[in-house]
């Protein structure tokens, strides 16, 4: 089952991630810890070879190998392998799963376009909506394991009630070499045809909008048989997998500690346990184990899509979508606002968030625009950049105010003193900044903010 953790970091908080790392379903730890443990043991093993059954000038050769593996490990360019390999995984993985067939917009259109609530018209949007579903399980039954082991055989599809035992034999006596899936579309094409003659589907504009969304479902299915035919080209996952194995491998020598007597450069310490080896194993190797869990997510792991559930759910939802829906409106009737203005509804706890966003600009002011308020011009700040000093009344805090200048070298000054915020010549463009403070206590300042460039 799909393991989901978004509620549980809903909100960033502290720790919030703390607690994923405690799971064990869908984690790291799962799928690693048995190559973890191997490592773990042949380092151990090398090691105890190393300082205790090696003679002197065993030792030597020894040390001179894993000098040699430490210097030359690092040439693999491992965070540029594993990283390109695990960005394609990914991206194949998120297409595949945009990729799967869902009915809903067909199931809309079929409901919506295809007239009758007789026992006929009811039959063929049933049978349309059998259709378009038997087609994705004939698809997932060739790609997801999960589905071949629920639908072993065609008469496993027939007993679910995908299809009669006469369209099962019709399927089996239509030859073809390829995949079948594609027979049922087929099939619903003809059925639609044979509605817009009996007048079920009202005109050619409808029968096209079906027609549309029956080749849009259509194509899907198709994307997801290529997506399991055509995979990331093998070369590239064996180059990956040898680049992280092999660098492992090499570390499993160069990252011995060797004797601190030696004065081997870099190896002054022998603490027994490669802390930051085995971390570095746990990433690198936990990042191609990342690529490997996606690259096919129509498995069996922890994290792999739910086929078998998403076939229950369409066909659900398609039969009370085109039968018990179908024209079952309830009674139409006036609104609890026909005469009154909607209010918004909140709780005491959203009341805080009632303001809309209107804009980042929307409470701008700029520079020559209109106002209800008539603007007190500076005369001394009006030699440097045309702005207005808006009144208290724009203000929350209204005791006193003071006028500041900010230059573009981020000197601040007041009014009187202008020395160094003169406009400079030319061209040259110079943004300044007039700040309008009012200071009415440490608790209650309120700052209005104009900037210009002149």
């Amino acid at each position: 089952m799909t393991v989901s953790y978004t509620l549980e970091v809903a909100n960033a908080r502290f720790g919030g991630f703390s607690k994923l790392l405690f799971r064990w379903k869908g984690s790291i730890y799962k799928l690693l810890y048995k190559e973890f443990f191997v490592f773990c043991l042949l380092y151990a093993v090398i090691s105890v070879v190393y300082r205790c059954y090696l003679d002197d000038d065993q030792q030597k050769l020894f040390e001179k190998t894993a000098l040699y593996c430490e210097r030359f490990a690092n040439f693999i360019p491992m965070s540029f392998v594993l990283g390109f390999y695990v960005t394609q995984a990914f991206n194949r993985w998120w297409g595949q799963y945009t990729s799967f067939p869902l009915p809903d917009n067909l199931m809309m259109v079929v409901s919506g376009n295809v007239h009758g609530q007789d026992e006929r018209g009811r039959l063929l949007r049933r049978t349309m909506m059998r259709y378009a579903n038997l087609s994705s399980v004939l698809i997932l039954r060739s790609i997801s394991t999960r589905v071949r082991q629920r639908f072993p055989t065609l008469e496993h599809v027939t007993k679910a009630g995908f299809m009669t035992e006469d369209e099962q034999k019709l399927l089996d006596h239509l030859h073809s070499d390829f995949n079948k899936y594609w027979m049922p579309l087929t099939w619903f094409s003809n059925l639609a045809s044979l509605a817009r003659k009996e007048g079920r589907i009202e005109n050619d504009i409808a029968l096209r909008l079906l027609m549309d969304e029956l080749n849009n479902y259509r194509a899907k299915c198709s994307m997801l048989f290529h997506y399991d035919w055509i995979s990331i080209p093998l070369v590239y996952t064996q180059v990956v997998t040898v680049a992280v194995y092999s660098y492992f491998a090499f570390c499993l020598i160069g990252r011995q500690f060797l004797n601190p007597n030696k004065k081997y450069s870099g190896h002054t310490l022998d603490i027994y346990v490669p802390v930051f080896t085995l971390l570095q194993f746990f990433f690198y190797a936990g990042w191609l184990k990342v690529g490997e869990l996606i690259i096919n997510p129509f498995g069996e792991d922890d994290d792999d899509f739910e086929t078998n559930q998403l076939i229950d759910r369409n066909i659900q939802v398609s039969m009370l979508a085109v039968d018990d829906m179908h024209q079952n409106l309830p009674l139409l009737e006036k609104d609890k606002y026909w005469v009154e203005k909607c209010p918004f509804p909140y709780t005491a706890a959203d009341d805080p968030h009632k303001q809309a966003f209107m804009g980042s600009t929307y409470d701008m002011r700029l520079i020559g625009e209109d106002s209800s308020d008539t603007p007190m011009t500076s005369s001394t700040v009006g030699k440097y950049m045309p702005v207005h000093v808006w009144p208290s009344s724009k203000l929350k805090a209204k005791k006193r105010n003071s006028v500041k200048l900010m230059c573009l070298s981020g000197e601040e000054t007041n009014a009187e003193n202008t020395a160094h915020c003169k406009k400079p010549a030319g061209d040259q463009e110079c943004d300044v900044q007039y700040v309008q403070e009012t200071h009415a206590g440490e608790d209650d300042t309120q700052m209005d903010t104009t900037k210009a460039t002149f």
